[in-house]
């Protein structure tokens, strides 16, 4: 069976033609094709249209297509079934979902960024996603640092050498900076691994400062914030339709954006749009 979704993918568009041909159709075929395209291709290659608004295997609520192919084809296997919380969270920019989610992003962001045949991509990413299916059946309990001595050594780290904030200590300049870099970019896709390789910065320093001089917020809960306020800025020129604002600030789909945008300002878009009009 075809299987078509729009082009350049990243998490979902890759995480679910994995989950096709290894449990639904292991001979499916997987056509990327632009956004525009998907319903009419679709209708002429006589295939399954998924991961865009309007079909049915697509985002529902909180929930990502890959959660959707799950339900519908009742898939119980246990190892997927831990993926699906990781593959949601790097999907949505819910990394507080699972611990793998910020890994996941970023190295569906990085495959992304080095390899522009969408086929290639897909090729590397079922590597990516068996890895991360053995490491859920087999390895789910195993840790790095094994080693009573290691743990001791992190302990002592922690406890007597990790520095500490100052109180009404001003931001630091590679926090300006990261701030007038996110305000630059944010209706593209920003990882931190990719603004602590232009700050010259270690990410995992980045990721652990980051929320002492923004605000008290994770990075995933920064970047939602920023994107909301654009997105009520667009909102006052009415040439601009949701769909285009959605996309516009970064967002996945409009689906995606409305339910960002209920969570922060408690309305959706289009009531929220009317009332701002009406001011």
């Amino acid at each position: 069976m075809k299987w078509i979704t729009r082009e350049h993918p990243k998490i979902d568009r890759i995480a679910s033609p994995w989950l096709i041909k290894r449990f639904i159709d292991p001979d499916a075929e997987i056509i990327y094709v632009p956004f525009s395209d998907v319903l009419s291709q679709a209708a002429s290659l006589d295939a399954i249209p998924f991961d865009i608004p309007g079909v049915e295997h697509t985002h529902y609520a909180d929930e990502c297509t890959f959660d959707y192919l799950v339900k519908k084809y009742r898939i119980t296997d246990p190892a997927v079934l831990a993926m699906a919380p990781i593959v949601r969270g790097a999907d949505t920019d819910r990394h507080d979902m699972a611990p793998q989610a910020s890994g996941l992003w970023a190295i569906s962001a990085g495959l992304a960024y080095n390899y522009n045949d969408d086929h290639e991509l897909l090729d590397k990413g079922m590597l990516i996603y068996d890895a991360l299916y053995s490491w859920a059946r087999h390895l789910q309990h195993e840790k790095h640092t094994q080693q009573p001595y290691e743990h001791l050594l992190l302990e002592m780290f922690n406890r007597f050498f990790k520095p500490k904030q100052r109180e009404g200590s001003h931001m630091p300049a590679w926090a300006q900076e990261l701030k007038e870099m996110i305000q630059d970019h944010i209706d593209s896709s920003l990882s931190l691994k990719e603004l602590s390789k232009d700050l010259d910065i270690n990410p995992s320093y980045l990721s652990r400062e980051f929320s002492k001089h923004f605000n008290n917020l994770s990075f995933g809960e920064y970047i939602r914030k920023q994107r909301i306020d654009r997105a009520i800025q667009l909102m006052e020129d009415p040439a601009y339709s949701l769909t285009e604002i959605s996309y516009l600030t970064g967002f996945s789909d409009q689906s995606h954006f409305t339910r960002i945008f209920r969570k922060y300002t408690g309305q959706n878009p289009s009531t929220y749009r009317k009332n701002l009009l009406k001011k």
